[in-house]
């Protein structure tokens, strides 16, 4: 038994999809008379011919909320936190360098261009370039720099603390 024109005949009189078309098994006889349009809407009103519901979320029900690119968020990127970490490392690092009179400002620029391209992966490949560089070992300036430094330091800030109890007691 195929009644595969008649189902194609009810889904274009019915304004739905051949899938969605179901036929009464009881009246099957009266389904292979059906020749015309009027016959297939005669059928359908006696519930011989019956629609199945859509499957899934209707055509007519659009989402609210939008879902372009713009609104998806992702985390952030993993590579990007790394390379802030090291940049502001090896910044500081020949930052203090430069403070402490190791590198000159030429070279201090040099450095800052090459930790913004990512041409050293760690402070110890950073090191390893700069005695490369100077042919000096820089430990050992570093060191007896650091004493220097912070003698200075502490002289600086007992002096402002000294300024500023002063002003203090002037007001």
């Amino acid at each position: 038994m195929k009644l595969d024109k008649t189902k194609k005949l009810a889904s274009k009189v019915l304004r739905v999809g051949k899938g969605r078309v179901k036929f009464n098994e009881e009246g099957l006889s009266e389904i292979k008379e059906a020749i015309t349009k009027q016959d297939i809407k005669d059928l359908h009103s006696e519930g011989i011919i019956s629609i199945k519901p859509v499957k899934g979320r209707k055509k007519i029900k659009r989402r609210k909320t939008q879902r372009g690119p713009g609104k998806i968020k992702k985390k952030v990127n993993h590579r990007k936190q790394e390379y802030v970490k090291i940049t502001r490392k090896l910044r500081g690092y020949i930052k203090q360098l430069k403070d402490m009179g190791i590198l000159d400002r030429e070279l201090y620029k040099d450095l800052r261009k090459k930790i913004r391209m990512r041409f050293f992966k760690s402070k110890a490949n950073l090191k390893g370039y700069l005695e490369g560089i100077e042919n000096v070992d820089i430990h050992k300036e570093i060191k007896s720099e650091k004493k220097t430094v912070k003698k200075e330091k502490v002289k600086k800030n007992v002096a402002e603390k000294v300024v500023k109890e002063s002003i203090k007691w002037k007001n």
